[in-house]
């Protein structure tokens, strides 16, 4: 009861079987275990932990600033609440190519079904904000070489290779990037700051494994459609801070109102219900589980 009866091999099984299916997979970023809860019972394929989120949930912004110890762990807690597979943002790797290989075992140990890397200069930044900085195609493809030796502990670990170059190189220099990465071990590609429909249609046709789609908020490109993005041929969409922000926004508008007005009681129904929040943690369950231990007297 307090871990999903399916395990962390059999999610990553499941994940790499649904992506042979053809149908793109739908997958929302999630701050905390609970709302990792609240994705499955909203019927997603899978879970994502976005390194920004992370970042920010922290108190920081999102330059790199978190360590491998503090993604790790976070990424268990989330990933461990839901019978979905969940992909993680690992940023640069942590380190050197050996620190990626390191990366990729803590994340198959820690439950995860996947993870990503990019090609960007330590201390990266937001892929979706100016002037980034990219290591070499070939710097970044030995990082990717190393991340793949990672997988020895589950093949089906899905590694995910992201590129940052549109904005930097252009789009041509983003795909060759994306095929050197492949020749490394890659299993997905995750390009980022596309920035029309012609750039996502030209990606695929270049591209034969499967594509992940970023629909963040406030980014580069328009917010494509589930219909357009499966007719565009991807096969994983990420809405990766979406949750955080709608979370967010709802906290600071609830804080200015108990501020000025002395009380929430306007913002009752706002709020998620506490019958509601004990439903989603199966408190009820719970409940019966330790009435059936201690369903004793003593004399």
């Amino acid at each position: 009861m307090l871990f999903p009866e399916i395990t962390p091999a059999q999610k990553r099984k499941n994940f790499r079987e649904a992506l042979k299916s053809g149908k793109l997979l739908q997958m929302p970023g999630s701050w905390s275990p609970l709302a990792s809860m609240a994705i499955e019972k909203a019927g997603f394929d899978g879970v994502y932990i976005s390194g920004s989120v992370l970042s920010n949930d922290l108190g920081y912004p999102d330059i790199g600033l978190t360590s491998l110890t503090e993604v790790a762990q976070r990424g268990r807690q989330i990933a461990r609440t839901t019978s979905l597979p969940t992909i993680i943002d690992i940023d640069t790797g942590f380190g050197e190519p050996m620190s990626a290989t390191r990366t990729v075992q803590e994340m198959i140990e820690m439950g995860l079904a996947g993870c990503h890397i990019e090609d960007q200069v330590n201390p990266k930044r937001c892929g979706h904000l100016d002037g980034k900085s990219l290591v070499t195609r070939d710097e970044a493809a030995r990082k990717v070489a190393a991340a793949a030796r990672g997988k020895k502990l589950d093949e089906n670990f899905l590694l995910i290779a992201r590129t940052d170059a549109r904005a930097s190189e252009g789009l041509d220099a983003a795909i060759d990037r994306a095929k050197a990465y492949i020749d490394a071990g890659a299993d997905c590609i995750f390009t980022e700051a596309l920035e029309n429909e012609k750039e996502f249609e030209k990606f695929r046709k270049a591209v034969s494994v499967p594509l992940l789609a970023n629909m963040t908020e406030f980014g580069k490109g328009r917010l494509f459609t589930y219909t357009e993005l499966s007719n565009l041929g991807y096969n994983i969409v990420i809405y990766p801070v979406t949750t955080f922000r709608l979370a967010m926004g709802a906290t600071v508008a609830g804080l200015a109102e108990i501020k000025a007005k002395g009380t929430q009681e306007g913002l009752l129904e706002k709020m998620q219900t506490r019958k509601d929040l004990y439903a989603l943690t199966r408190y009820d369950e719970y409940n019966s589980f330790d009435q059936n231990i201690f369903n004793f007297t003593l004399k």
